[in-house]
């Protein structure tokens, strides 16, 4: 890959995503197979958590083990960062430490400096912006349950439905249809849509991009139904009012019977359930959740391999 960190979608190549994928299926059939793949051995991933995570925390400290190397933790008191020290010194410091750095953090604008002043790859376990190893997982499991090729998926035929908050996933989900040509249609609120620039950018690079109001229009066709959680990390404070505006857009069986015969469901997790989405639908034949959540290993073993391999 020419890519040093992964910090957006947009900032990959076609070529490089399917570079991602393909890393990602060779390590995943090993692990599968029983066959260790030690290609980090000897290396160190230090892991900076200024939000709390379940899937994102294991995901990345058992893929590294797994790839033979160790994964520090460092949360957001273990640092001199929430003493004042810049983000700049912070990157050139533990560039001297470690093999790469893995960052979940609300600015966006903390990764790209520390990206820009670290001599060590940085990846973006999720900002505010943007989710990029959720929504390259999240195509890699969908290519799976479509019956296409993971490792260089043809998508210029599938229709992905994005059901509820423009938050951090959606806008990783435009910057996506930008690179590999499925059609991505994203019914949100009004007041809630992805990221402008993010938006205006994916349709001048030719992204198949829709907004839709109706979630019954959005999701007609579809063959994968994506939604999140309506109030994030930070927004806790919006909760009451966003349930409220939100309430329209929940995913059950009655949105689920407009989409394709045998579409998909999806669903970053955590859900919260009976508000975003039904039990009906999360636990039901159309859900593929449990598989998203176990390909963020795959996926992020098959990007730390690649950059800091």
């Amino acid at each position: 890959m020419k890519a040093r960190d992964l910090i957006n979608i947009s900032d990959l190549s076609r070529g490089e995503i399917h570079e991602i994928f393909a890393e990602t299926k060779r390590l995943k059939d090993s692990f599968r197979g029983g066959k260790a793949t030690p290609v980090l051995a000897g290396k160190t991933l230090g892991m900076i958590f200024h939000k709390p995570s379940t899937r994102t925390r294991v995901s990345f400290e058992v893929g590294m083990f797994q790839l033979g190397g160790h994964a520090l933790y460092m949360g957001a008191g273990d640092l001199q960062l929430g003493r004042g020290e810049t983000v700049a010194d912070t990157a050139r410091t533990l560039s001297r430490y470690l093999d790469g750095v893995m960052i979940r953090t609300f600015r966006h604008r903390d990764v790209v400096d520390l990206a820009r002043h670290a001599t060590i790859p940085v990846i973006n376990g999720l900002t505010d912006l943007g989710h990029p190893c959720q929504v390259l997982g999240d195509i890699y499991t969908a290519a799976e349950h479509l019956g296409l090729d993971p490792a260089a998926p043809d998508l210029k035929d599938v229709g992905v439905a994005f059901i509820g908050d423009g938050n951090n996933v959606a806008n990783s989900w435009v910057e996506a249809a930008a690179k590999l040509d499925f059609s991505f249609t994203v019914c949100p609120p009004s007041g809630y849509e992805p990221d402008k620039a993010i938006w205006r950018a994916s349709e001048k690079a030719g992204a198949r991009i829709a907004m839709e109001r109706d979630p019954a229009k959005a999701a007609a066709g579809a063959d994968i139904v994506y939604t999140d959680v309506w109030a994030s990390m930070g927004q806790e404070g919006e909760r009451e009012e966003r349930l409220k505006v939100f309430a329209p857009f929940q995913v059950n069986g009655r949105l689920m019977a407009r989409a394709k015969r045998g579409a998909k469901l999806m669903h970053c997790l955590p859900a919260h359930r009976g508000e975003e989405v039904t039990d009906e639908v999360l636990d039901g034949p159309a859900s593929i959740v449990f598989d998203q959540a176990e390909n963020r290993l795959h996926i992020q073993k098959g990007i730390m391999s690649l950059l800091m391999g």
